[in-house]
């Protein structure tokens, strides 16, 4: 059981953002999950009014409670359109930990966050080991996807289609790396995050390719871990404070002018929650770190004059983009994706319905409530293919997992993409990726 001083300094600062909130309703009208259900319990407003009274609930029903949280794909999209700013991610990440404090973390979740995550380097091993052996519990079902189905039923994989594990992690392919910048160029560290380092490696490739075809020197140090955010969504905070200090210990902000990551998740994660959840020994660090903090895409375009590259002629292959929730309605960076395929030469842009409405992953969401999940990625895979394109590309890994599951049950043929792999393979020499970039000095 977590600290009961923490527990109830926690329960102030919900308290005092509650009383935000106007019970107005705007939420419902931006809220996926309840789109699908329609049920008052799963949109923020009624999460919210459980919040009011959460002491004595979690005294008459702390499971109850614990269960209609989880039921939220935290995609922020309640909190883009409200009127009165409540911080509805913030509220319902700091009620998640205070329940976990009273009731305790599940086994699972404790060995997964507690062994696993929380360990970077033993994580590792355990999916490096499940790699090898992947190819005899799965088999490929949708090439141009790239998704594989499991050979036998379990709960947790039966009807699913997922992108396997890398053969080769990044941090493998590239376990650490130390440029100069050319001439005035920035220097750039670069955050990889848990699904590009394990399942996407060559976005992260793609993403070294451009910054220093931009002039710009690359720190990358060894050893990174987890973001954090998959123990805070599941109240752990243990997890999520030990990550935080791991990882600012090798990113000391005096090192670089800025640190950018591929992935919207991670980006909004240390943007955001890293400076507000933070321990406060390590508030200055994280603070600093944020500040300095932004998407690959918005670093190329915003900093570097990426979209000014554009290519002649606007023909081509047609491309749609998905807008993660975390990178437009969080962080507002949606025009950066799109100039960056454009500077790529080659693609027509064609626009699907509601770019931004969420896909459903929502991370363990997806793993609690895949059938909720699934209804809301049908959707959005709908909405992709209406487009025709060949390539529906987006910023985030866990987007790029959902759609390629949706996608893939459906039989489409329409590869999933990130905008900087596109922009990367338009590079000299970015035809083929590179199979590995061992450290540089």
């Amino acid at each position: 059981m977590a600290d009961l001083a923490a527990l109830r300094h926690l329960l102030r600062r919900l308290e005092e953002e509650l009383v935000v909130c106007m019970r107005c309703g705007m939420c419902q009208a931006v809220c996926p999950v309840f789109a699908r259900t329609g049920r008052e319990a799963d949109v923020a407003r009624g999460k919210l009014a459980l919040l009011d009274g959460l002491l004595q609930a979690m005294l008459d029903d702390p499971e109850g409670v614990r269960d209609r949280l989880e039921r939220c794909l935290l995609c922020g999209s309640c909190a883009a359109n409200c009127p009165s700013g409540v911080n509805v991610l913030g509220i319902f990440l700091k009620a998640r930990a205070i329940l976990a404090g009273y009731l305790g973390l599940s086994p699972v979740k404790k060995a997964i966050f507690r062994r696993l995550l929380a360990h970077p380097r033993v994580l590792d091993r355990a999916l490096e080991f499940a790699s090898v052996f992947q190819r005899l519990l799965a088999r490929p079902v949708n090439e141009v996807v790239g998704t594989s189905c499991s050979r036998i039923q379990t709960p947790l994989l039966a009807g699913r289609h997922f992108r396997p594990l890398a053969a080769v992690p990044f941090h493998r392919r590239c376990p650490s790396r130390e440029t100069h910048p050319r001439g005035s160029g920035p220097r750039v560290a670069f955050f990889t995050g848990c699904l590009i380092d394990k399942i996407f490696p060559t976005v992260a490739e793609a993403a070294l390719r451009a910054l220093e075809h931009h002039g710009a020197g690359v720190f990358l140090p060894p050893g990174q871990g987890c973001c954090g955010i998959p123990a805070l969504s599941g109240g752990d905070l243990e997890t999520f404070h030990r990550l935080v200090g791991l990882n600012l210990e090798l990113f000391d902000p005096e090192r670089f002018d800025a640190l950018v990551t591929c992935c919207a998740t991670c980006t909004s994660t240390l943007k955001k929650l890293w400076p507000t959840l933070c321990e406060e020994k390590h508030l200055p660090r994280a603070r600093a770190v944020a500040e300095k903090t932004m998407d690959i895409s918005q670093f190329l375009v915003r900093y570097r004059g990426a979209a000014a590259e554009g290519k002649a002629g606007g023909a081509g292959r047609v491309v749609t983009v998905h807008d993660p929730c975390h990178l437009k309605k969080s962080l507002g960076v949606f025009r950066e994706p799109r100039e960056l395929i454009g500077a790529a030469g080659g693609w027509t842009l064609r626009e699907m319905e509601a770019p931004d409405d969420c896909c459903g992953m929502g991370g363990s969401f997806n793993l609690a409530h895949y059938e909720l999940s699934k209804a809301i990625g049908r959707l959005k895979r709908e909405r992709i293919a209406a487009t025709g394109c060949e390539v529906v590309a987006t910023g985030c890994p866990a987007c790029m997992l959902q759609i390629a599951d949706m996608l893939s049950q459906a039989g489409d043929t329409i590869a999933v993409r990130h905008p900087v792999e596109l922009y990367a393979a338009s590079l000299p020499g970015g035809d083929e990726l590179p199979g590995s970039c061992g450290p540089r000095r």
